[in-house]
């Protein structure tokens, strides 16, 4: 993810389209794809690889999608969705209301996670579903004559998403795939695809938190440089909440002090004092929430910051982190 990021209350400022699903397919077992189109016929803004965008769905929630389709090819979108077996109701509303022909509200592109200009080699690996934003990154890739090896980690070949695409690329040779149930010489083999560290091959890597989780840590022991390494996350692991206190947020433009309970986000405790702020993964990945600290001593628990941001203390999740401190005081 990138570094450059400008604290605000979330999406819900940022410039909005107005689009149509111009076609609905099923890609895999529980993976479908949305291509987008301008409900007013115009072109839709051009993005670059890594973006996403985030959809304003019709029953109230806000979820990001990896853009996926060719960056070079002006006018329209194309996201692909995972219905997720514990859905909080973002795929799962994808899945089963959002059909050819329906108008949906979607933000601007939005690029966390874009590719490194001075790059010469690229290793773009992906585990599951978290191949979409990469396979942008091949497109323009591949159109630089850039250097790069695509690696796709799935549970089974009925589950890879975008398979006939990527046979079909011209590019299709770089493309490597790595099914759980294949057999023991298709597996992917880390040491041997992270075996060349150097400054000017950069490693992208996205998809479950343990999968992404274990190839920056053997990229790490093979020597890599941490300017090298890009990651996205689609979700954050599970956190124990069975210890989790209680502490209060106050609020800098009113003076107003809230109690947030054990079993209580910030979110959540904001919300039931009238004060909305935007929100999309709620588990700390997408960093629409983000929000500044003014006082106190946040206890970071998403995926999103650095550690040199976590250790400033100046900003943090309120969907899932909490507090060390008594008492933060927020920029709200």
């Amino acid at each position: 993810m990138s570094t450059d990021r400008t604290l605000s209350q979330g999406a819900a400022a940022q410039a909005t389209l107005r689009v149509r699903v111009a076609n609905k397919q099923t890609l895999a077992t529980d993976i479908c794809s949305f291509d987008l189109e301008a409900s007013d016929g115009a072109q839709l803004p051009a993005f670059e690889a890594g973006a996403h965008v985030d959809v304003h769905l019709p029953n109230g929630l806000l979820r990001s999608y990896s853009l996926c389709n060719d960056p070079g090819v002006a006018g329209a979108y194309r996201i692909a969705v995972l219905r997720e077996a514990a859905s909080r109701g973002g795929s799962a509303y994808m899945h089963s209301a959002v059909q050819t022909g329906r108008e949906l509200t979607i933000s601007t592109p939005k690029n966390l996670f874009a590719l490194a200009p001075t790059a010469r080699r690229s290793v773009l690996l992906a585990g599951g579903i978290g191949l979409t934003p990469l396979l942008a990154m091949a497109y323009t890739l591949a159109a630089r004559a850039s250097d790069f090896t695509l690696h796709h980690c799935c549970r089974s070949a009925d589950r890879a998403a975008l398979r006939d695409t990527l046979q079909q690329a011209p590019w299709a040779a770089q493309v490597h795939w790595h099914f759980d149930d294949g057999a023991p010489e298709q597996k992917l083999d880390l040491q041997h695809v992270l075996a060349q560290p150097a400054e000017d091959t950069h490693l992208y890597v996205c998809g479950p938190q343990g999968f992404m989780d274990a190839v920056l840590a053997q990229a790490r022991a093979l020597g890599w440089s941490a300017d090298c390494l890009h990651k996205e996350y689609f979700s954050a692991a599970p956190v124990a909440r069975s210890d989790d206190g209680s502490f209060e947020i106050e609020l800098a433009s009113s003076g107003q002090v809230l109690r947030v309970a054990p079993q209580q986000t910030v979110v959540q405790a904001l919300a039931a004092a009238g004060v909305d702020i935007a929100t999309s993964c709620e588990q700390g990945v997408c960093g629409t929430c983000l929000t500044r600290v003014l006082q106190g001593t946040p206890e970071h628990r998403d995926v999103y910051l650095t550690p040199e941001e976590r250790a400033a203390n100046d900003q943090f999740t309120p969907c899932c982190s909490r507090a060390l401190s008594a008492r933060l005081l927020l920029d709200l």
